[in-house]
């Protein structure tokens, strides 16, 4: 009996047609870039200490005092993982219109001076840059609303890849697509112009709820209209734009230093994108799962006139025997042994690639170097990641490069934590090949995940899966900035850990190299042999006079 994937053998498997639509769609992943890690700028916190009051002011100009002698003398210093530094949250209190203290700093002995908490907020060292932290003054005790920003945003991809696994299960992906970008064009520029903080983080929240339902979707759509070999190839690819956003971000950033200008320029592409309703096809696959195979046909047909092929399979045949419910649910997710083996494992790597690959970005913006050089850095060691992927997946297969992956991730956090400030290059190569290993972990749990699923539920898989890439997005945040406030290094010892267990789990998956897109749980539970048995007793029941032949 025909498949689908019988049929896009005919119609072709990578044509004119589907090389159009992974092109236009392929432009979707390069604004995504800004939109998941463009709080590194849009959120850049610059050395910063407590504002002298008007008092202080008076005297340090009087004295003559430069603003690095002022710090010094006014400002205690602090232990900041190891290192005595002086307090950006902390000041002496003195009374300066009282006090009798002369201007000679040998004689100014504040050590012994209470302490209290910057009263007249704070200065900071950003060189014209503003980022919303400069602009709400988000720092010391209101750190954490940092954190928030990026935590509402990865919310907003939690909702709306429940939301929209279901939307684009239920009603399709072309249509999906569409009330994602009309979202997304709304809601970014908004977030460029709210009055205040608040306003920000919800509105940030249903940014992240549009683009991320959008981008899973169109991932999902690449996959279905191409043949079996071409599935990792296109998959990898669509990733690596990502990649290319985050060479084309420090850039944006460096010439555009308010961080609401940045917003709108990172909303702009997505004008462009609600047109792509007009130019990119439904899922052919979708269609005969939802039993609307004559919509099928016109479009595998127009497909292979595209691709200049000639198309003469019957799809009527192919649909009329596929007796599997086409309607997705969750609990198809955890029903059986299988899919529920799979379900937890993929849904526990989609955590600990958002926890690692998020935290390592954002610890660029907190280690103190060059943010624009560090970040730039760090993008191109993805692509090597890409490279890799393609090399090895067809040769050796998915489940154990996976797993790699994840183990060198790892271990290079590991390593990189102990590895002493003094030798600065050598932990940068290390960080790079840890950053190297979650990505290809993260590329390849994205098709991994595709690859395990049948037609009729694949999109509410991937996304329910991909949610626990939002709650690791959630984490993330708190995860490094407060526990690099107690040690910088101890976010990467957990990312190492995290990245082990995963790769451990990653070797319980079986390996999808070359097998076609399952269509039914049938596909996944029952083994190929045991399918033929079934096939056999068929046809010895529906002719028992003829057994010998049937054999």
């Amino acid at each position: 009996m025909a498949t689908f994937d019988d049929l896009l053998e005919e119609a072709g498997s990578f044509g004119r047609c589907q090389k159009r639509i992974f092109a236009l769609l392929c432009f979707l992943s390069l604004p995504f870039s800004g939109v998941y890690v463009g709080i590194v700028f849009q959120g850049f916190t610059p050395d910063h200490w407590c504002r002298d009051s008007a008092a202080a002011a008076e005297r340090r100009q009087a004295c003559g005092w430069s603003p690095a002698d002022s710090r010094r003398l006014t400002l205690p210093l602090v232990n900041s993982s190891g290192e005595l530094r002086q307090s950006a949250c902390e000041q002496f209190e003195v009374d300066w219109n009282v006090t009798g203290l002369a201007c000679d700093t040998q004689e100014l002995h504040l050590s012994g001076a209470p302490l209290t908490a910057c009263k007249d907020g704070w200065e900071y060292q950003y060189e014209g840059r503003k980022s919303f932290v400069t602009e709400f003054n988000l720092v010391c005790s209101d750190g954490w609303l940092v954190d928030m920003y990026q935590s509402t945003l990865n919310l907003g991809f939690l909702i709306g890849s429940f939301a929209f696994g279901y939307f684009a299960d239920r009603f399709g992906r072309k249509i999906s697509f569409l009330v994602s970008n009309v979202l997304n064009v709304t809601a970014g520029i908004v977030l460029a112009v709210v009055p205040n903080y608040i306003s920000i983080l919800v509105v940030r929240a249903i940014f992240g709820f549009g683009v991320k339902g959008g981008w899973m979707t169109c991932y999902v759509l690449l996959t279905e209209i191409v043949g079996v070999e071409y599935r990792r190839t296109v998959g990898i690819l669509f990733q690596m734009f990502f990649s290319i956003g985050n060479l084309i971000l420090p850039l944006l950033a460096y010439f555009i230093t308010d961080w609401r200008w940045l917003q709108v320029v990172i909303t702009v592409p997505y004008i462009l994108f609600v047109s792509y309703y007009w130019f990119i096809p439904e899922s052919p696959r979708w269609l005969i799962t939802q039993k609307r195979s004559s919509e099928a046909l016109e479009i595998t047909e127009a497909m292979a006139k595209e691709n200049k092929m000639k198309f003469t399979r019957n799809l009527e045949k192919l649909t009329d025997d596929e007796g599997e419910c086409t309607t997705a649910s969750l609990l198809d997710l955890f029903r059986t042994q299988k899919m529920r083996k799979h379900t937890l494992i993929l849904m526990f790597n989609w955590f600990t690639s958002a926890v690692v690959y998020q935290g390592l970005i954002m610890r660029v913006g907190i280690t103190g170097g060059n943010v624009y050089i560090d970040f730039l850095i760090s993008g191109l060691v993805e692509f090597p990641a890409a490279f890799l992927i393609l090399l090895t997946i067809e040769r050796i297969g998915r489940r154990l490069p996976f797993a790699a992956a994840n183990i060198v991730a790892g271990a290079s956090c590991v390593t990189a934590a102990f590895i002493p400030d003094s030798m600065f290059w050598f932990k940068t190569v290390v960080a790079c090949i840890g950053r190297l290993g979650i990505t290809m972990a993260f590329e390849m749990v994205v098709f991994v995940n595709t690859e395990l699923y049948p037609t009729f539920v694949r999109n509410l898989g991937v996304s329910v899966c991909s949610s626990l890439c939002d709650i690791g997005g959630i984490v993330s945040p708190f995860l490094l900035y407060r526990l690099a406030a107690i040690w910088l290094e101890l976010p990467l010892i957990i990312f190492g850990a995290l990245a082990f267990i995963a790769g451990g789990l990653v070797l319980l998956l079986p390996e999808t190299r070359g097998a076609p897109l399952p269509d039914t749980i049938d596909d996944i539970e029952v083994p190929d042999w045991k399918k033929e048995n079934r096939q056999m007793k068929k046809l010895l029941k529906a002719d028992p006079t003829n057994k010998e032949t049937t054999v």
